[in-house]
C-alpha cells in the first residue's frame, strides 16, 4: 500500500514538473537563446538529424518518438522498443542538383535490444562525409596539390528503461571524432531523455531531453605546426606547433508534448510541440503533425519556427533586422512512413524532406527491421 502511494506521489511530481517546463518556462524571457553565438560551437553535427521518420516531424515529436530514431530526439522512447530494431538512414544533407550532389552526405545506423523485462540496449552511429576536397594555399589558389576528405562521426551508446506504467527514461553516451585533412578532435557527449504517458489508451504525452552536455574538444595534429627560419640565419629552423582553442558543445534542452486523436480502430492523428532552448542559436519552436491509418501507413509534416527565419539575407540587411535566422533550415519539413508487417517481424521504409535555403533541402531515406 506505501508503495502504491509513492508511486502515486512520484506520478504526481512528474506531472507537475513537466508541465511547468513545457507550459511556463518556455515564454520566460530567460529563454532567448544565443544567436550571437551562431557558428561558434564545436561538433555542429550534433544538431543534425539523420533519420528519415523523425526529421519529417521537424523534430516537434520529443515526447511520442519510438524506438532506435529516440536516440537523437529523446532516448527515454527507446524504452518502447518491443524486441529487436535495426535503422539504416542516408541523408543527401544541402541537396544541391541532385541526392548524389550535396553540401554531404549523412550515413547512420542503428540498432536497439530489449534486455530483461524493461531496459533497453542501443548502438547508433553517424558519419557525415564531404567528398574529395581539393587543397589550395596562398601560393596555389587553385589547387592541383591533392585532396582531403574531411569526415565526422559519432557513436552513441544508449540505456533506456520503463520506470512504471507511465514513466520512460535513458541516457546516452556519445564519442565523438572529427579529421580534416592532417588534424583531428575528438570528444564526449551525454544525452539524458525522460517521457511521461498518461491519459485514455496512453494518448497524452511529455517529455524532455537534455542533450550534448560534456567538456569542451580542441583539435590537433600535424596541420597546427610548421617549420620556421629563425632569425638571419637560413640554417637555423625549428618547428612551431600552435594551440587550438578550446570549443564548447552545443548543448541543447528540449521539451514537448503530443496527443493521439484515434478517430478509429484504423485511423489516427496525432499532433506535438517541443520548444527547443539553444546555447548556440536562437531558441527554437517546433509543431509538427502526423495522420496514420492502421499504423502500416503514415504520412507526417512538421514546422520549426525561430526569430527571424522567414528573413532572406537580401531582406535582413536592407531592413536592418539583426534578427536574421541562425539555421540554413527554413521552417518545413514533412515526411511519409510505409510498414509492412510480416508475422512476428515488420518492415519500414521512411523519407523525409527538410526545407533549406540556401541550397535546394535536404532529403533522408530510412529502412528499419523489426524482429
Amino acid at each position: 500500500m506505501i508503495n502504491i502511494i509513492n508511486m502515486k506521489q512520484f506520478n504526481n511530481c512528474i506531472k507537475g514538473i513537466l508541465f511547468l517546463v513545457i507550459f511556463i518556462f518556455p515564454f520566460d524571457q530567460t529563454f532567448s537563446g544565443n544567436p550571437q553565438r551562431a557558428g561558434q560551437a564545436g561538433a555542429a553535427q550534433l544538431l543534425i538529424n539523420p533519420w528519415a521518420r523523425t526529421s519529417g516531424w521537424a523534430g516537434a515529436n520529443v515526447a511520442g518518438v519510438r524506438g532506435v530514431e529516440g536516440v537523437y530526439s529523446n532516448v527515454a522512447g527507446l524504452a518502447f522498443t518491443e524486441k529487436t530494431e535495426l535503422v539504416f538512414a542516408s541523408t543527401s544533407w544541402l541537396q544541391m542538383t541532385s541526392f548524389d550532389d550535396a553540401v554531404s552526405k549523412i550515413s547512420a545506423f542503428g540498432i536497439a535490444q530489449k534486455i530483461g523485462e524493461s531496459g533497453v540496449l542501443g548502438l547508433s552511429i553517424m558519419s557525415m562525409g564531404f567528398g574529395d576536397i581539393e587543397v589550395t594555399t596562398t601560393q596555389n589558389p587553385q589547387g592541383g596539390l591533392g585532396t582531403f576528405s574531411p569526415n565526422l562521426m559519432n557513436i552513441g551508446v544508449s540505456y533506456s528503461r520503463i520506470f512504471s506504467n507511465s514513466i520512460y527514461g535513458g541516457v546516452t553516451v556519445k564519442l565523438i571524432s572529427e579529421q580534416i585533412s592532417n588534424l583531428n578532435a575528438n570528444g564526449m557527449a551525454l544525452d539524458a531523455g525522460i517521457q511521461y504517458v498518461t491519459g485514455n489508451n496512453d494518448n497524452f504525452k511529455f517529455g524532455i531531453s537534455l542533450k550534448n552536455v560534456g567538456p569542451r574538444m580542441s583539435y590537433g595534429g600535424d596541420g597546427l605546426s610548421f617549420r620556421g627560419i629563425v632569425g638571419d640565419d637560413d640554417g637555423y629552423k625549428m618547428t612551431v606547433e600552435q594551440r587550438s582553442s578550446e570549443l564548447e558543445l552545443p548543448a541543447l534542452l528540449n521539451m514537448g508534448t503530443s496527443y493521439d486523436l484515434n478517430i478509429s480502430s484504423r485511423h489516427r492523428l496525432t499532433g506535438a510541440f517541443t520548444f527547443t532552448s539553444n546555447s548556440f542559436q536562437k531558441d527554437q519552436y517546433r509543431y509538427g503533425g502526423e495522420y496514420s491509418y492502421r499504423d502500416m501507413f503514415m504520412i507526417r509534416g512538421g514546422y520549426t519556427y525561430e526569430e527571424g527565419i522567414t528573413y532572406s539575407q537580401d531582406y535582413a540587411d536592407e531592413n536592418n533586422k539583426s534578427s536574421y535566422r541562425t539555421t540554413a533550415l527554413r521552417g518545413p519539413s514533412a515526411g511519409f512512413t510505409l510498414e509492412l508487417p510480416m508475422g512476428e517481424t515488420s518492415f519500414g521504409l521512411d523519407y523525409s524532406y527538410r526545407h533549406t535555403d540556401p541550397f535546394q533541402g535536404s532529403h533522408s531515406i530510412g529502412a528499419r527491421i523489426k524482429l
